[in-house]
């Protein structure tokens, strides 16, 4: 047990989040625990992991993860292991939970040059409901980087899709992104790609502007009983002389398109049972949809290999495994899934505290300066007095 590499997770503590600071030690063998000498709190080695609580040995509940993230319907665990189904849900809930921290901590920080990026949604069959999952993905390195799922296909969706993928992008950078023919996409992209600048005039509030190098590209298949006749294309904000360089580079084609997110669509649709198109697995509450999203998608960005992004990476003939992530260079190694459910996120440091009341605005008293002397003559005599 390495104390040096712990942090302590409590809200309260002045050295919370703060690793090799030489606050805690180990406090337990057979159940492995951690003390704070700061704050005198105890806590277990799974705290802050997926992990935490569960009373089942961890092989076993990675071993359901696994097959959960492989598209194993909830009913074939049950079957096959004796676990209650309620059980099984609440394990893909927590699972999904952590995955949803983890993608915040390590994809949204806003150090990615998405350059260029395609957006889509699908709908998914729930129990007496259909909800609209809507999906981004960073086309360069195939990194799923944006999902929201609502019961909605509307504006509000989009634009926290949008914001998500502002979260992902580095600042003032050129990206292209190309969606299908909803209305909603270039006012939501519009809005999510702002920043704030200075009134030329100097007077009044600062005012938001689109970033100088955003462009949007539509692309709107037309189908006859299921079969594709036409393909429309345009650009609906920027120019095509210079998106085509974005294109060139991402190596995302030679024509405005969709393929990317199409594809990722179907590795959701294959890998949770609930996504699937006519199933007898539907989902019966939101929160199924929104944490088995998470779950795929960073299982899918983490750990598991891409085949084409292997290809690429070719050395002397011979691929050797390569993920989303490791090509966007936010890990080094492909993670196990056990990596990923145990990895801990540090909680935000110890906010400075306000000072409470109104601010002092009473001028401070000058006091009288000292009186000097004054020297006058008196009959011929000098004097001295004081004024």
């Amino acid at each position: 047990m390495d104390a040096s590499k712990q942090f302590c997770p409590n809200v309260e503590c002045t050295s919370r989040g703060q690793s090799g600071q030489g606050n805690i030690v180990s406090h337990g063998m057979k159940r492995p625990r951690y003390k704070c000498k700061t704050c005198g709190k105890t806590f277990s080695a799974r705290a802050g992991t997926a992990l935490e609580g569960i009373r089942k040995p961890e092989d076993f509940f990675v071993i359901v993860i696994l097959l959960l993230a492989y598209g194993c319907p909830t009913q074939a665990i049950v079957h096959a292991f004796g676990l209650d189904e309620r059980t099984v849900t609440s394990w893909q809930h927590r699972a999904g939970r952590h995955c949803e921290l983890v993608h915040k901590e390590i994809v949204e920080r806003g150090i990615l040059d998405l350059m260029h990026v395609q957006a889509d949604e699908i709908w998914i069959k729930m129990r007496g409901a259909v909800v609209w999952v809507a999906l981004a993905i960073m086309v360069p390195t195939r990194l799923w980087i944006a999902g929201e799922v609502s019961k909605k296909r509307d504006s509000n969706l989009i634009d926290r899709l949008m914001e998500q993928v502002r979260r992902c992008c580095k600042a003032m950078t050129a990206i292209l992104i190309c969606t299908d023919g909803f209305a909603a996409y270039p006012k939501s992209i519009l809005r999510a790609f702002r920043e704030k600048v200075k009134n030329p005039y100097g007077i009044g509030a600062s005012r938001k502007e689109v970033w100088p190098r955003v462009y949007i590209g539509t692309v709107i298949k037309y189908t006859v009983k299921r079969r594709i006749i036409e393909i429309v294309r345009w650009m609906t904000h920027g120019q095509w002389r210079k998106a085509k360089k974005l294109l060139k580079s991402s190596k995302g084609g030679k024509k405005l398109n969709t393929s990317f997110i199409e594809r990722l669509n179907g590795t959701f649709r294959e890998r949770l049972a609930s996504f699937t198109r006519k199933c007898r697995h539907a989902a019966s509450k939101i929160e199924t949809v929104h944490t088995g999203m998470y779950l795929i998608g960073c299982t899918y960005n983490f750990c598991f290999a891409h085949h084409e992004l292997s290809k690429s990476q070719a050395k002397g003939g011979r691929g050797f495994p390569c993920t989303p992530a490791m090509a966007s260079g936010l890990t080094d190694h492909v993670w196990s899934v056990r990596e990923l459910l145990t990895y801990k996120i540090a909680p935000p440091p110890l906010p400075i505290p306000k000072k409470r009341g109104r601010p002092c605005t009473k001028q401070p008293k000058i006091t009288s300066l000292p009186k000097k002397p004054v020297v006058r003559m008196r009959k011929g005599v000098l004097c001295a007095s004081t004024v």
